[in-house]
């Protein structure tokens, strides 16, 4: 998909999809955004020693940048497993400013999560491995899952652009991929999303959102 970059209020930059006409992250912040969804209200909840997590949409990579940053402070291992079937080119990727405003000293990390292998672990700090997956959620749920995941942040395009990717079928599967205490987090809202999840067996909570956005959603597997 062609990519436009665009700069978001806080000054990081976001991608510009004209096909759906949609953007990667909000234009009111994009760091701002995936700190307050994903690593506020998903990834600081979970309890775990070690984390196994699930992002439906690598995308820019924020998430997984955030994430390998928050794991070093946390001192948490985390596994992060992350579809992406169009992924970002490496030129594309190359000019997002993200680590201009986390930790300029990390360019070459951000980097490496775009340069790193497709379909194997890479281990990219001693606190941090990713394994990119190219291949849609569809079939991803369709293969047997040797570990169940603690956190999931779905990030997939908003439901009147990818109405494919908000279906009952594919929260009902995420729930029985899920382990006992995960933490489920989207920046979709819709009563709708809201009670799929609900069907599907998770707890739900609305939580106000970020910046432009007036709540989120965090869903928990309890025991």
């Amino acid at each position: 998909m062609k990519t436009i970059l665009q700069t978001t209020e806080d000054g990081s930059h976001t991608l510009y999809v004209p096909e759906l006409d949609e953007h990667y992250h909000s234009t009111h912040g994009a760091i701002g955004e995936s700190m307050h969804i994903y690593i506020d209200a998903g990834l600081r909840h979970c309890l775990s020693a070690e984390i196994n997590l699930l992002e439906i949409g690598f995308g820019t990579g924020l998430n997984a940048f955030l994430t390998l940053l928050e794991a070093e402070k946390l001192q948490k291992k985390i596994h992060y497993t992350t579809l992406e079937r169009y992924p970002v080119s490496v030129s594309t990727a190359a000019e997002l400013n993200f680590s201009d405003f986390t930790d300029p000293s990390r360019k070459e990390t951000f980097r490496m999560l775009h340069t790193a292998a497709w379909e194997e672990w890479v281990q990219v700090t001693p606190f941090f491995w990713l394994k990119k997956l190219s291949m849609d959620l569809h079939d991803f749920l369709m293969i047997p899952q040797d570990e169940k995941f603690d956190v999931i942040y779905y990030d997939a395009f908003a439901p009147e652009k990818q109405p494919e990717m908000w279906r009952q079928e594919i929260f009902d599967k995420l729930y029985a991929f899920s382990r006992d205490n995960a933490i489920l987090t989207t920046y979709c809202a819709k009563g709708v999303v809201r009670r799929m999840l609900q069907s599907a067996g998770y707890i739900v909570e609305r939580l106000p959102g970020p910046p432009g956005k007036r709540e989120i959603l965090r869903a928990g597997k309890k025991v």
